[in-house]
């Protein structure tokens, strides 16, 4: 909050998790830039009383047009399982997906599932906000682990990490903004780019006056 804003009373972040399907140390992963597995859940994360998950069903489109598993809709739809009916999953190489969340909001958090069913390591995860569908005004981005600029989008300073079924939390300081882009290029795995869920936990907007 600036300080003309009052402090917004914080509450726990809270989600349904998904169920684990791997146990144990995950498998030797090779990344020039892996976080250090701490081998523990994470904290819970605080938000400001009221968020709620505005990409809850919202449309989502994509770079690739034709998923080779699933469909694009399964980003938003609330199955965070693990299971092989629970994720869609596009081409080789540089991909990203797209929510529009309908109307400007304040967001607080990310949560994004790539795929859980076992260790992976997804590459140059970038993700962006902007005011327009064509990622032209407001352009901000607040997650990005692309350390060499592989992508093009810059060079990130965050880490790689290894995928569970916590999902990946990304804190925002209150960003405004409609349109999420969420950007990766190839797994540990191979060369494909999955999604699982992505949840976007904010203040939602006041609906636009006629």
């Amino acid at each position: 909050a600036t300080a003309a804003e009052p402090k917004s009373e914080l509450v726990p972040l809270k989600t349904k998790l998904p169920k684990p399907v791997f146990v144990g140390t995950p498998r030797f992963l090779v990344s020039p830039n892996l976080e250090k597995v701490s081998g523990k859940l994470r904290q819970v994360h605080q938000i400001p009383k009221g968020c709620v998950n505005l990409a809850a069903k919202r449309p989502v489109t994509s770079s690739d047009t034709e998923p080779f598993i699933g469909r694009v809709a399964m980003v938003t739809d609330g199955d965070k399982e693990g299971d092989g009916d629970s994720f869609v999953e596009f081409g080789t190489g540089k991909q990203w997906v797209q929510i529009d969340l309908g109307k400007p909001g304040r967001i607080f958090a990310i949560l994004v599932w790539h795929y859980h069913a076992e260790p992976r390591v997804y590459h140059d995860v970038i993700i962006q906000l902007a005011d327009d569908a064509d990622f032209v005004t407001n352009v901000q981005t607040v997650f990005n682990n692309d350390h060499d600029n592989s992508s093009g989008l810059g060079i990130g300073r965050d880490k790689e990490y290894i995928e569970t079924f916590e999902g990946r939390l990304i804190p925002i300081p209150g960003k405004k903004a409609r349109y999420l882009r969420l950007h990766t290029n190839g797994n540990t795995t191979d060369d494909m780019n999955d999604y699982v869920e992505v949840e976007v936990f904010g203040q939602p907007g006041k609906p636009n006056r006629p």
